[in-house]
């Protein structure tokens, strides 16, 4: 797929290098930059899927690149565009929830991601492409930005049809343990829990064994996986049902890493985008 074509747009400051792009974006007062992986032009003899991915800066290292080729090449999956998106240097205000920052005021410009996402980077791409309308578009991400992704897909099903979340970090709390905290207090699961409609997304959660020792209710599980299945227990009071609506990938040894998330991407992208 051949963007060089596009380049001269200048209705929003881009700029273009090979497979990257760089938006320069109002919303978050910052330079944005985005790494395209992006099918072969032999590839695109049929409707295109799009993926967005936080931390995108960690492409190489989950070796992203040869996943998707392996899989294209052995007709394992649709054509999709991945645009992998950079975290900045304030990432951790970024993240998170739009308009319910934890107890520590993390994820205070989440709501700002969400409309750079809406308003910035998803017209760019449809300029970029010229396609206004992807077959299927997911958005994943990792830890916090696994939380993120899912946090603006469940609120945007109108653009977002699959969230993907690898290791999510589900325990984000509007209360400090040592503050009465309670389970309640957890954000995601309070949000699937207050929102009056079922969003039409599918959701794929990943864990790993050994994401973290932690174990706040020393029930001998650990927090990430307690909180990934207490969430799944919300999703499906709110109607969601498994496997069609929810799938749940927990990795024996796994780890709270790029290469454990590495190993379970092309789970995700079958799952996803798989023929």
């Amino acid at each position: 797929m051949n963007i060089e074509m596009y380049a001269s747009w200048q209705e929003m400051e881009i700029t273009i290098t090979e497979n990257n792009i760089t938006i320069k974006s109002d919303v978050l007062k910052r330079d944005v930059e985005c790494t395209l992986l992006m099918p072969e032009d032999g590839e695109m003899s049929e409707p295109l899927n799009l993926l967005l991915l936080n931390d995108g800066q960690e492409a190489e290292n989950l070796l992203l690149k040869e996943t998707l080729q392996n899989l294209a090449s052995n007709n394992r999956i649709k054509p999709v565009l991945v645009v992998a998106i950079h975290a900045g240097d304030e990432r951790l205000l970024e993240y998170g929830t739009a308009g319910k920052p934890d107890f520590k005021k993390r994820g205070i410009k989440a709501g700002l991601y969400t409309a750079f996402i809406k308003s910035e980077l998803l017209p760019a791409i449809t300029k970029l492409t010229g396609i206004e309308q992807f077959n299927s578009t997911a958005y994943a991400g990792f830890s916090l930005g696994g939380l993120s992704a899912l946090d603006i897909s469940w609120n945007n099903p109108e653009l977002f049809d699959k969230a993907g979340v690898f290791s999510g970090s589900f325990w984000w709390r509007s209360k400090d343990l040592a503050k009465g905290y309670t389970e309640g207090d957890r954000i995601m699961h309070s949000i699937v829990r207050n929102t009056a409609a079922k969003p039409n997304i599918k959701i794929w959660l990943q864990t790993g064994t050994k994401d973290e020792t932690s174990d706040r209710n020393k029930n001998g599980i650990i927090d990430s996986i307690d909180d990934t299945v207490d969430l799944i227990k919300e999703l499906e009071n709110k109607g969601f049902t498994r496997p069609n609506d929810v799938q749940y990938l927990e990795m024996v040894g796994g780890s709270h890493n790029t290469e454990t998330w590495g190993k379970a991407m092309p789970k995700f992208l079958i799952w996803a985008f798989g023929r």
